[in-house]
């Protein structure tokens, strides 16, 4: 699994911050392109912390807690491409419209992020151009340099949100494209029957995301975001266990996605 990152310029990112997107596997010629846009918790130094107490960084809010562990070791897998976000959604998030009120958050899930409070028109402009822009340029690139069929985000969701219990182990969310999430469910089904899966659920594909219409709809690739619960990602065993089962399935999913 081979893995590089390129530096950009920016008013915003300092030398000693990360790069604002890391690409696993970019040489590969796969059908398929993995993405993970909440994989990181970095904030640029710049941001002085926005203002948070170090142990937020450590909850759901901050990132897709086990997300980017499980698409390492899918990319790992099927020698795909993947991309991945190293800086928080709390920074920018790289699923959302930029000039949707939460993408860069004021408050989430109740937790008051003091760094976002009445940000300029101008601070707002350099998270895009710094974090946002590159990551999905990147995206784009990969898409574009080879035979692409398929297209699959990776994500994490909490068990309790907003006092509610959300009980599925994976969710399969999809807007244009619901037969390559109900093809992806059924190959989990097939591989565990004990899984219990939602379909749009607990979240959809609607006009608050971004990379599965801009990327996926928007090239008619086949695609689905894939939510799995997080209390199943707390150590290496889980991130295992969920990326045999992915793995698998994307696979199954690609193979019949070849050109014959």
């Amino acid at each position: 699994m081979t893995s590089y990152a390129m530096r950009h310029d920016s008013s915003l990112l300092r030398n000693d911050d990360p790069q604002p997107f890391e690409v696993v596997n970019g040489d590969s010629p796969s059908p398929v392109v993995l993405v993970c846009e909440h994989a990181g918790r970095a904030i640029p130094s710049d941001l002085e912390h926005l203002g948070l107490a170090p142990q937020i960084m450590d909850m759901h809010i901050a990132y897709d807690i086990g997300a980017g562990n499980v698409a390492r070791l899918v990319a790992d897998a099927l020698d795909a491409p993947l991309v991945l976000q190293p800086y928080s959604r709390l920074v920018i998030d790289c699923n959302r419209p930029v000039e949707a009120a939460d993408a860069i958050p004021e408050t989430s899930d109740g937790v008051v992020v003091p760094g976002n409070r009445n940000l300029s028109q101008d601070s707002r402009k350099r998270r895009v151009e710094a974090i946002f822009e590159p990551f999905h340029r990147t995206i784009s690139d990969l898409i574009e340099k080879s035979h692409r069929t398929t297209l699959i985000a990776i994500h994490s969701f909490t068990r309790q949100f907003s006092g509610l219990q959300r009980l599925w182990d994976v969710g399969f969310a999809f807007r244009a494209d619901r037969p390559t999430a109900e093809f992806l469910a059924n190959q989990l089904r097939h591989r565990d029957p004990s899984l219990v899966i939602g379909m749009n659920e607990p979240y959809a594909i609607d006009a608050s995301d971004w990379s599965i219409p801009a990327h996926g709809e928007g090239r008619q690739l086949a695609h689905s975001l894939i939510e799995i619960r997080n209390d199943h990602l707390r150590d290496a065993a889980g991130h295992r266990r969920w990326a045999n089962l992915l793995s698998g399935a994307i696979e199954e999913l690609a193979s019949r996605k070849a050109p014959s």
